[in-house]
Order: structure tokens, then C-alpha cells, then sequence
């Protein structure tokens, strides 16, 4: 199987959806404890779609089709940081906002980097 470290942070990526989906309260006590329901729709929008961009990563055939859910995934991390940073209510919490998504968001391109360098070197 072609593109494993993308294919390891999908299978990552996909068991945050689940949690996501079955815990959607998880985002808006760490972004807004006071108002954390109202976070509870966003969160479950965050499962929703992290399970469906993982699952193309995980099952797609080609390495442009797992690296095109890894660029999207590495997009939706970033703008994710940008848009609940935006939110918070205090810098602590935005630091860690911004580390959780900037974090993952580069875990996911260095694990892209190396898998298409390790796909170069086998060509």
C-alpha cells in the first residue's frame, strides 16, 4: 500500500471524527466552556467531515487521490485554527487552539512530504 504515514494520519484524522460525532460537546469546552453547546453543531460538522476526507485517504487507490485528501485535510486543519482562534476568549485558549490545529496540520504535511519523497526515490 502506497503513501502509508498519510494513510496512519487519516485512520488518526478518522477516530477524531468519531470522537467528534459521539462527544460534540469536546470542542466548545475547550473554546468557550460557558457557551459550550452552542460549539455542538460545528463539532459534529468537524466529525462528519474529517470521517468522509479520511476515508478517501485511507481507501483511495492512486497517490493523487490520497494526497489530494491530505491537502484538503491539511486546509480544513489550518482554516479550522484560524476561524475557532478568531473566538476564544482569552490567549491561553488560543494557543492551544492554534497548537491542536497548526499541529496537526503539520503532522499531516510532514507525513505527505515523506510519502511522496519515499514514492519519488521508488519510481
Amino acid at each position: 500500500m502506497t503513501f502509508p504515514l498519510s494513510r496512519l494520519m487519516s485512520t488518526a484524522t478518522a477516530t477524531y471524527g468519531v470522537y467528534a460525532l459521539a462527544n460534540p460537546r469536546h470542542l466548545g469546552d475547550v473554546v468557550d466552556p460557558k457557551h459550550a453547546a452552542d460549539y455542538d453543531v460545528l463539532a459534529t460538522t468537524y466529525g462528519a467531515r474529517d470521517l468522509a476526507i479520511s476515508s478517501v485517504g485511507l481507501l483511495g487507490r492512486s497517490e493523487k487521490t490520497v494526497s489530494a485528501a491530505m491537502l484538503i485535510r491539511i486546509a480544513c486543519d489550518v482554516s479550522d485554527g484560524l476561524i475557532l482562534a478568531a473566538r476564544t476568549k482569552d490567549d491561553a485558549t488560543r494557543q492551544k487552539v492554534l497548537g491542536v490545529t497548526f499541529g496537526w496540520a503539520a503532522l499531516n504535511a510532514l507525513a505527505l512530504a515523506a510519502d511522496r519523497r519515499r514514492a519519488r526515490r521508488t519510481a
